[in-house]
C-alpha cells in the first residue's frame, strides 16, 4: 500500500515503484489516493477535488507534536490519463491497482473542496482548508443522501479508470472506512434525524449503513467492497473483503465471519516505523521493526481452520507517508524490508520459525548490489548514511514490543 495522499509521489515514482514491485514478484498496489492532507485524483464532474483538495499550505515535518513546519505549498495530482498509464503500465507487469477513496473519515481535503460535504450544522466548514497536520481529524464527512450521492458520482469515475480485468484484485475499490471520530455526529441535527429515520440505534450503526450503502452499490456493478477492520462493526455483507490493520484479530474475526481478509498488521508490516532503536534512525515512529521482524512475519494466524485460512487472500506491507517527504525517505523506510515481506508472502513454509533468517541475510548481501544498480536508496544493514539522517525532527517513538492482538 502506498499513500500518495500525504506527501504527493508524482507518476514517474509510481510507475518506478511499480518496476520494483515486479522485480519482487508483488503483484498487487493499493493506491491510498485519498486523506484529510490531499486529493490525488482527477474527478471531472467534480474538479474542485483537485483545484482546491490537492493543494495544501503547508506542511508539518516530523511527528505532529514536532515545533517544525515546512511552509512552502505542497501538493499535486494525477489526472485521468495519469491513472490509465499507471493502470496499463501495472497491468504489463502482472500487477493489479486497488485504489483508495476515503470515507467517510480521513476526508477533510473533499469538505475543503466542496464544504457541504462536511457536518455544516456543527462547524462552519466553509473554512476549512486541506489539513496540514497529521492524526486522526474530527472533520467527517455529513452522514446524509446528498454525500452518498456526490461518491456515487466520484465512484463512477472511479471504476470507468481501474477495469475489473486489469489485474489481479482488480475488482475490488477499497472505501477506507477508519478511524471516524463521531462527535460531531452526536451534535449534528442532521446525523440526529439521519439515525432516527433509518431506526438505528447509535453512531457507528450510522457508519455501518453509511459502509453498507456502498458495499450494495459496488457489488449491483460487479465490483467488490474492501476497507480497514474498523468496516467489521456493524456488520458486513458477505462480498465485502477486510484489510486487517489493527493487529490480526480483526482478520480472524472476518474469516470466521466467511469474509476475505487481506492481512496488514501495523504490529508486523507497518513500514514507516523505525527499524532501529538507536539516536540516528531518521523521525524514529511507533515500534521498532527490523528487517528479520518482517521477516519472521506469519499472514496466516494459526488459530484459523483450513476453510477460515482459505480466507487469507494475501499480505501487504503499508507504507504511510506522513514523515516521507521525497522519494528517498520513502525507499529509506520501504527497502529492505519490502524485500522480506516478498518472500513471507511467497514462502510455503507454514511456520515462521523454519524460515533461515541468516541465509536470507547472505542472500540479501547480493541483493543489495541490485538494489544499488536499480538507484534504491534502501537502508544498509549497518544504519543510516548521514544524508539518511535527520537530527532535530521529533518522531514518535514507543517504547518496549509491540501489542499483539
Amino acid at each position: 500500500m502506498l499513500d500518495v495522499a500525504r506527501h504527493f509521489m508524482p507518476k514517474e515514482g509510481v510507475l518506478r515503484y511499480l518496476d520494483l514491485m515486479a522485480a519482487h514478484k508483488l503483484n498487487v498496489l493499493h493506491f491510498h489516493l485519498t486523506d484529510d492532507q490531499g486529493w490525488r485524483i482527477e474527478i471531472q464532474r467534480y474538479p474542485e477535488l483537485t483545484r482546491t483538495g490537492s493543494w495544501r499550505a503547508r506542511t508539518k515535518i516530523g511527528h505532529r507534536a514536532s515545533p517544525l513546519w515546512d511552509d512552502s505549498p505542497h501538493g499535486g495530482h494525477y489526472t485521468q490519463d495519469d491513472i490509465r498509464e499507471i493502470v496499463a503500465y501495472a497491468a504489463e507487469r502482472h500487477i493489479g491497482v486497488v485504489p483508495e477513496i476515503d470515507v467517510p473519515g480521513h476526508s477533510q481535503a473533499a469538505i475543503a473542496a466542496y464544504p457541504e460535504l462536511g457536518n455544516s450544522d456543527v462547524i462552519d466548514t466553509a473554512s476549512l482548508t486541506v489539513w496540514d497536520t497529521w492524526g486522526i481529524n474530527p472533520n467527517v464527512l455529513a452522514p446524509t443522501d446528498n454525500t452518498l450521492r456526490f461518491y456515487e458520482g466520484v465512484l463512477e469515475e472511479v471504476l470507468e479508470l481501474f477495469p475489473a480485468d486489469a489485474g489481479p484484485f482488480s475488482p475490488f475499490v477499497h472505501i477506507g472506512g477508519d478511524e471516524c471520530p463521531k462527535d460531531q455526529w452526536r451534535a449534528s441535527d442532521t446525523a440526529q434525524k439521519q439515525i432516527s429515520n433509518l431506526g438505528l440505534p447509535d453512531e457507528d450503526a450510522l457508519q455501518s449503513w453509511f459502509i453498507r450503502h456502498f458495499d450494495g452499490w459496488l457489488a449491483a456493478r460487479g465490483r467488490r467492497l474492501i476497507g480497514w477492520d474498523e468496516i467489521l462493526e456493524g456488520g458486513l455483507a458477505p462480498g465485502a473483503a477486510v484489510s486487517s490493520w489493527r493487529g490480526y484479530s480483526g482478520g480472524i474475526a472476518a474469516a470466521r465471519a466467511g469474509h476475505d481478509v487481506v492481512m496488514c498488521p501495523q504490529q508486523q508490516v507497518y513500514l514507516d516505523y523505525r527499524q532501529d532503536a538507536g539516536p540516528d534512525e531518521p523521525v524514529p515512529i511507533a515500534y521498532v521493526r527490523t528487517l528479520e521482524d518482517v521477516y519472521r512475519f506469519e499472514p496466516v494466524p494459526a488459530e484459523l481452520t483450513g476453510d477460515e485460512a482459505a480466507r487469507v487472500l494475501g499480505t501487504q506491507a503499508n507504507v504511510w507517508t506522513e514523515v516521507m517527504e521525497d522519494q528517498g525517505r520513502v525507499d529509506y523506510q520501504t527497502f529492505p524490508r519490502l524485500v522480506a515481506l516478498a518472500e513471507v508472502a511467497w514462502s510455503d513454509l507454514p511456520d515462521s520459525a523454519e524460515r533461515d533468517f541468516a541465509d536470507f541475510e547472505r542472500r540479501m548481501g547480493a541483493h543489495y548490489r541490485r538494489l544499488d544498480a536499480l538507484g534504491v536508496a534502501y537502508r544498509p544493514p549497518t544504519g543510516p548514511l548521514p544524508w539518511q539522517r535527520r537530527p532535530g525532527v521529533l518522531g514518535r517513538p514507543l517504547d518496549g514490543p509491540p501489542p499483539q492482538g
